[in-house]
């Protein structure tokens, strides 16, 4: 397979992952972690399915300064150039526009995919396959494409995509409505209609579109967004970002394409995908095992258990008996044992007490 050198991919790896702790913590978030077992994290994995169809030298990674080290060292190949270190946390979107710039000084006719480092991915020539469909249609329409894949179940932790008024392109579609997280009622209509798609947190543009989409969505520091000089070192352009990075609005790459813009598109994808973004998520994804327990990459003995999902750390062995609907995770120094339901909302409220209680250390 020939690979196209316009194609140019970015990752987005800055997030903390505090929906799946304690596995994912502040010194290691989920995406550096090989957190199914396969010797491979969940950055080295995406990395590697981009790696397949886009030069290296054309792949951008987007984390904070924090990570940059690990990013670093989890993936050694990928030029340390092309490591975007955010140095306040704005969000997905002005990330996006910061490695746009770049990409456009590098190649005014490049052709970008936005993909999150923390997904699960079935289908890889399927996958392949629509990502390069997306890349030639938007080389030849000034748009936002994203990619959406059908509900297999009314999950209440996705963002759902409305299709509207179809294009001349099979299985591409205007974006006619956005639901971030709907109530279950209301996923399982989304779901039985069959209009809605799944929004993957993928996105695609050429690069031309790409700058025009971020004057219009972040028009207060336009006059911020691109470096005054054509032709900066590295070192420049980093510390012209350590000035201004901090002005940007925090903002989700979601949130400007689906929701504040009329011209984005959505492609009907066919591969299996899951958000690794929380441990309801991951459960309703894998296969689960005898009594509807889902155990991830962990030496463990059930008796009379029903619908868990545990994950312990290498080296140690659970024995539980008489659990249902539980999360049970441990990571270091912490142990988490509490009701799968609801489990964001609780997490979220545990993270913030035992940073309170014990320390930072422990989140």
């Amino acid at each position: 397979m020939e690979i196209q050198p316009n194609n140019y991919c970015i990752i987005l790896a800055g997030g903390r992952g505090k929906r799946l702790w304690p596995s994912s913590r502040m010194e290691k978030p989920k995406q550096f972690v090989d957190f199914f077992g396969t010797g491979r994290t969940q950055l080295q994995s995406t990395y590697d399915r981009m790696m397949a169809f886009i030069p290296k030298e054309n792949i951008y990674v987007c984390t904070c300064e924090n990570f940059t080290a690990l990013t670093h060292e989890q993936l050694p190949d990928l030029p340390i150039d092309n490591i975007f270190e955010e140095p306040v946390n704005r969000n997905t979107a002005p990330s996006v526009a910061w490695a746009g710039v770049r990409i456009y000084r590098r190649d005014k006719e490049a052709r970008v995919i936005v993909v999150p480092s923390d997904q699960f991915i079935v289908g890889d020539d399927s996958f392949r396959e629509c990502v390069l469909g997306g890349l030639d249609f938007v080389a030849q329409n000034d748009l936002m494409l994203t990619m959406g894949v059908k509900p297999t179940r009314p999950e209440p932790g996705y963002g759902y995509i409305q299709m509207g008024e179809s294009t001349l392109t099979t299985g591409i579609c205007k974006v006619q409505s956005f639901t971030e997280k709907p109530e279950r009622e209301f996923a399982r209509l989304f779901m039985e209609s069959d209009e809605f798609l799944w929004n993957t947190g993928m996105f695609l543009s050429n690069i031309r579109f790409l700058r025009q989409f971020f004057v219009q969505m972040l028009s207060d520091v336009t006059h911020r967004l691109t470096p005054p000089k054509e032709t900066m070192t590295p070192e420049e352009e980093q510390a012209y970002v350590l000035t201004h990075y901090p002005a940007y609005p925090h903002l989700s790459m979601d949130k400007a394409a689906l929701e504040m813009s009329d011209n984005t598109y959505v492609m009907r994808c066919n591969f299996g995908w899951a958000d690794l973004g929380t441990w309801h998520s991951i459960y309703e994804f894998m296969r689960r095992q005898e009594d509807d327990n889902v155990i991830i990459d962990s030496e463990v003995m059930l008796e009379n258990c029903r619908d868990n999902i545990v994950k312990l750390p290498k080296g140690h062995v659970g024995v539980i008996n008489g659990l249902e609907g539980y999360i049970v995770a441990e990571q270091g120094d912490v142990l988490l044992i509490c009701p799968k339901s609801d489990s964001s909302a609780l997490i979220r409220k545990y993270v913030n007490e035992v940073g309170i209680r014990y320390g930072e250390e422990f989140i």
